[in-house]
C-alpha cells in the first residue's frame, strides 16, 4: 500500500533563472543542515555515489567534498540547462570527480552499482516515491545506502503566531499538493524507505530557528510564493491582490518584527537504509 496519494509528476517550480537563483539561496541555506545528514549516512572518502535530480548540483558537489578525489558522484537530472549550469560550476571549481548526466529518475539505470544513491528534495515532485526508490536499488552495491533528504513543510510555523506566514505557508502547502507534489514527504521516508525494501533505516529531522529580524526567512518564504504565484492564483488558492508580491517579502519581514516572532522553516529531514548483502 502506497504512504500517499497517488499523483502526476509534476515540477511546479520551473526553471526560469529566477526560479535558479533561488535554489541556489535555498541550497546555500540548506548545505549545513545536508552536510550533516549525508555525514550521518556514512558518506566518506574513495565512495561512488549517484545523486538524483542533481539539478544545479549543489548535493553532487557537497557528496564529492565528502568522498573526495579518490571517491567519484554521479549527478543526474532531465533540466538540460541546470545541468549545464552544473558541469560549469564544477568545473571552475576543479570537481573533476564529480560529472553530470541527462536522465529521468525514474528510468535511469546506472553501468556499474554505487556505494551510496541520494536524493536531495526530489522524492517530493514524484507521483510514487516508494518506486522510484525500488528502481535504484539495482544501482546500489550490496550493503550500498540509499539517503533521502526532504521537507516536512508541515513543520514549519512562527512562534508567536503570524497571521500572514500562517497564510502563506498554507498557500504554499496547498498549491504543492494542488500541482501533485508531496510536501510533508519529509515524515513518511522512514516508511517509505522501509517499503521499497532497504533495511537498517535510520531518520531525523533538522529544523533552523530564525529571529524576527533575520532576512532569511521573508526571502525563503517570499521566494518559494513567487514561484508558486501561478499556481496559486490558477487554482483559486488565493488571489494575486493578496499574494502582493511587489511587497510580500516587506509584509513578512515586517509581521516578524512586531510580533518579535521566531521563524520556524520546514524540518529538513533526512532518511537513509542499506541494500541487503544477503545473496
Amino acid at each position: 500500500m502506497s504512504t500517499q496519494p497517488q499523483r502526476e509528476h509534476t515540477y511546479v517550480l520551473g526553471s526560469d533563472p529566477l526560479e535558479l537563483a533561488r535554489l541556489d539561496r535555498q541550497a546555500a541555506w540548506l548545505e549545513p543542515a545536508t552536510r550533516l545528514l549525508l555525514q550521518a549516512a556514512g558518506l566518506k572518502s574513495g565512495l561512488r555515489v549517484l545523486d538524483l535530480g542533481t539539478g544545479l548540483g549543489h548535493v553532487a558537489r557537497l557528496a564529492g567534498d565528502l568522498v573526495g578525489p579518490s571517491g567519484s558522484v554521479v549527478g543526474i537530472d532531465r533540466a538540460v540547462e541546470a545541468l549545464a549550469v552544473a558541469r560549469q560550476r564544477a568545473e571552475a571549481h576543479g570537481d573533476h570527480h564529480v560529472s553530470f548526466v541527462e536522465g529521468e529518475v525514474g528510468h535511469w539505470r546506472a553501468n556499474a552499482p554505487f556505494d551510496a544513491v541520494v536524493g536531495r528534495l526530489v522524492l517530493f515532485h514524484l507521483a510514487d516515491p516508494v518506486t522510484a526508490v525500488r528502481h535504484h536499488l539495482a544501482d546500489l552495491a550490496d550493503g550500498g545506502v540509499f539517503v533521502a533528504i526532504d521537507f516536512d513543510l508541515g513543520a514549519a510555523r512562527t512562534e508567536p503566531r503570524v497571521d500572514l506566514i500562517s497564510e502563506g505557508l498554507d498557500w504554499v502547502v496547498r498549491a504543492f499538493s494542488a500541482g501533485g507534489a508531496f510536501p510533508t514527504i519529509g515524515a513518511h521516508l522512514g516508511p517509505i524507505l522501509r517499503q521499497a525494501g532497504l533495511e537498517a533505516v535510520t531518520t531525523f529531522g533538522i529544523q533552523g530557528y530564525l529571529a524576527a529580524d533575520d532576512p532569511t526567512g521573508p526571502s525563503l518564504l517570499g521566494g518559494v510564493v513567487r514561484s508558486l504565484a501561478d499556481p496559486i492564483v490558477k487554482y483559486g488558492i488565493a488571489t494575486a491582490e493578496q499574494l502582493d508580491l511587489a511587497t510580500l517579502e516587506d509584509r513578512i519581514a515586517g509581521g516578524l518584527r512586531r510580533a518579535r516572532a521566531v521563524l520556524l522553516p520546514p524540518t529538513l529531514v533526512g532518511a537513509w537504509g542499506r541494500r541487503s548483502s544477503v545473496k
